[in-house]
Formats: structure tokens, sequence, C-alpha cells
């Protein structure tokens, strides 16, 4: 299916123009070819490699388990047999719409029938004095953790500022390499932003248990060094002395060029449950993209999760060919520190309730959270099963008794659905 308006000039071509090629693009290519798109595709990536996956970065490639090739998300081979062009190593920094036209930081011109922005974002960066020492280190690229892997034989102690998953699970590997880590959170616990208080002080104590350092309710002033870092200075004046800084705060998400050319959106480009964005003929998804969720109770949210990726990719795509399809996804995260796997689906964000499965002591434990009395999200520590059987909880918004959730004899595959006789 080649699509007819595809704009003809003298500056390549595509009918499809992927912009990114994380999993999101990726997958937006592969769903495509696999609904039978014959016209021509083309992915644009800032990175000069292969797609591959963001989240090892953190654990596996960064610890020395896994080598490149085993995190790429398709061999090359495959990218040349769909005939999907991988255009690496470009930025695109300006998009005219009317036109339907990108132009890259080198001056390309690349004309496209339908555009599907999924750029993801940027690791978000200090701003305080110091930000840009030598050793001081986001963890968003391959190139980032390859510098960082580089720096690590001259590295005794290092500071991780950020206590969500990147930074818990940087921490966790730099301590199985005899790091001195400490970890520095502005919040009053880890991981705030996506799980509840207990399951935070559950991994406070596992990595203080491992010898991190976890320092709360503490900010940066600045960081310090003559060239390169030597401590990170905190806002009570106190100093920590470190040859190495991680920061995990976050992403900016990689979207100017679209609210440049008039795309609605702020944290994020807006889009419809399709995944239109208010270009014509633009579509985003992925890290970047803000939408209605409807496990976040209808609030607008940007999900940056490998699930959220792929679910929207494969919504975009298919209605490109003309499918009716709509996003409705459970979301889903992992994270693996230390021999902890954690495994979370849906999202615990305004629950009013939380309820303990199993053993914290034994560190095999799921926590369910409720609003109003509804299942909204559970996480699961070392509980694959109550991770595989709750999906159906959280997807049908169940309503079940406190003490049959929290009864962990009971598989979760038997409260729900309720039956009657």
């Amino acid at each position: 299916m080649t699509d007819p308006a595809a704009p003809q000039s003298s500056s390549t071509a595509y009918d499809i123009v992927i912009v990114g090629t994380g999993h999101a693009g990726a997958q937006a290519a592969i769903t495509l070819r696999q609904e039978g798109f014959d016209g021509t595709i083309a992915m644009i990536g800032e990175e000069a490699y292969l797609p591959y996956e963001r989240p090892p970065l953190s654990k596996e490639y960064l610890a020395g388990d896994k080598p490149f090739e085993r995190i790429l998300i398709r061999p090359e081979r495959f990218w040349d047999e769909r005939a999907i062009t991988l255009r690496l190593g470009e930025r695109v920094v300006a998009v005219d719409a009317e036109a339907r036209c990108l132009t890259t930081e080198a001056g390309a011109l690349i004309d496209y029938g339908t555009l599907i922005w999924a750029a993801g974002g940027h690791a978000r960066r200090l701003t305080c004095g110091g930000h840009d020492l030598a050793g001081v280190h986001g963890v968003r690229t391959r190139a980032d953790v390859d510098r960082l892997i580089a720096e690590l034989p001259a590295v005794r102690e290092v500071v991780v500022i950020g206590g969500g998953y990147i930074g818990l699970e940087a921490a966790a590997v730099l301590t199985k390499f005899g790091k001195a880590v400490t970890i520095v959170e502005a919040q009053d616990r880890v991981l705030a932003r996506v799980a509840g208080e207990a399951l935070s002080r559950f991994y406070e104590a596992e990595h203080r248990a491992h010898g991190v350092t976890v320092r709360l309710n503490e900010s940066v002033a600045c960081i310090e060094g003559d060239g390169t870092v030597s401590g990170v200075r905190m806002a009570d004046g106190t100093l920590l002395p470190c040859q190495m800084a991680i920061v995990g705060i976050g992403i900016v998400p990689a979207v100017g060029p679209l609210i440049a050319a008039g795309a609605a959106g702020d944290n994020g480009v807006a889009i419809d449950a399709q995944g239109r964005t208010s270009l014509p003929h633009v579509y985003a998804i992925g890290d970047c993209a803000a939408h209605a969720n409807d496990f976040a109770d209808g609030a607008v949210i940007r999900l940056e999760s490998v699930q959220n990726a792929h679910d929207q990719a494969a919504v975009a795509a298919r209605t490109i060919m003309g499918r009716d399809v709509a996003y409705h996804a459970v979301p889903w995260f992992w994270s693996n520190q230390y021999d902890l796997k954690l495994q979370t689906v849906g999202l615990s964000i305004g629950h009013d309730q939380a309820v303990l499965r199993g053993d914290v002591d034994a560190r095999s434990f799921s926590i369910v959270y409720l609003r109003q009395g509804r299942v909204i999200a559970i996480d699961c520590v070392n509980a694959m099963r109550d991770f595989v059987q709750g999906k159906p909880l959280v997807a049908d918004g169940a309503v079940l008794p406190v003490e049959a959730l929290a009864d962990a004899s009971r598989p979760l595959k038997t409260l729900w659905p309720l039956t009657t006789d």
C-alpha cells in the first residue's frame, strides 16, 4: 500500500519516515511490514548504531553480562531484507508540516508522506555548577555507558543523583564492581514517582544492606572538580567525595521540532488514541507521546516503558494501514537490582490502599494497590506468578475482598473473574 499523497520533489522522499530508532520506532517499522505496507520506509536515528534495547544499558550491558550484539532489536540483515532504510547518525532539527519535509542537522531535506515521531528523549541534565565536568554521566545511550565503563577502573567512589529505576539499577551494578556508592534523592524516598512507600522502604533497605549509602530529602548544590569531578557538594554544605557522578533524574522529551512546527503539547507532544498529533499526517509514539491513559484514570501522561513503545507503535502503524484500532493497554514495567526482579503491572498513582501479599523478609512478595476498592496496580518482587496472574485484575479493575488479596496461598487467578454457583 503506497501512499499516493507522498510528495514528489528533488530531495530524498519516503512514503513513511520514522524519526527515532528505539523500541517505538523499530516496532512501528516492523508492524507496517507485517501489516502489508509495501511503500518506502526510512528510520532516522541520532545514534550511529543499529536499533537496540535501552533497558539493559543500566543493567546487563553495564554489568558486562550482555555484549551490544545481544541487545540489538533485530540484526542488520533484518532491516535490509524488509527494505527498511536506516539513516543513522542523523538528527532532525526542523519539521515543515505543510510541505511534509524534514531538515537534518547536516542540512539534508527529507520529504515524507506520513511521519511517525518516535524520538524518545534525552537524559535530563543538572543545571548547577559543574554539571558538565568530566566524570559526570547520564545513562541513556550506548555511548553514555561506554564512556562510564571506560572510566570505572580509576573510580573508587560514585555518587548517584536520583533514586529512580536508572539510579538504583546503576548503583546495584557498581556495588557489585566493588565501588563505594552513595545515592542522593531529593524526595523523602526512592522510587517515589512509581511505587508506594512500602516498596520504596524495601529497596532502600536492600541497597543499604549491600553497602550503599542512601541519602534522602537532600539536594545537590554543585559538582566540584578541576576539569574532572572530585565531589558532589550538597545544599547543606556536605561534600561527598567521588571520582564519578551518575545523574538519573528523568528525561526531557525530544519534541522540539514538532512543537516548533505547531504540534500541540508541552511535556511531550499530544496525541489521540490512534497516535495522531495535531499536525496532519504526523503521528507520535513512545516516551515522547503525551496521551490520555485509561489506567491513569484518564489523566494525560507520558509512559517511559517498552510496553508503551511497542503498543503505541502497533496502533499507529495499523491506523496508517486503515485499521480501526485505539490504544488501550495495561502498562507494565520491570527492574533488576541485585538478585531482585521487580515487575509492575498497572499504575499505582492515586492509590488509597496497599495490600501486602507474601513475605517481605523472604524477599518474595507483592503489593496490590487499590483505588476506591478497585485493583489498579501490582508490584511484584521475585513473584512472577502474581505478575502474570495479576494483569487481568488490573485490566478489569477488579473489586475483591482485601483478605483474599492478602492471602498469598490463594493464586490471583482463582480470585478473578468472580464465579457464581
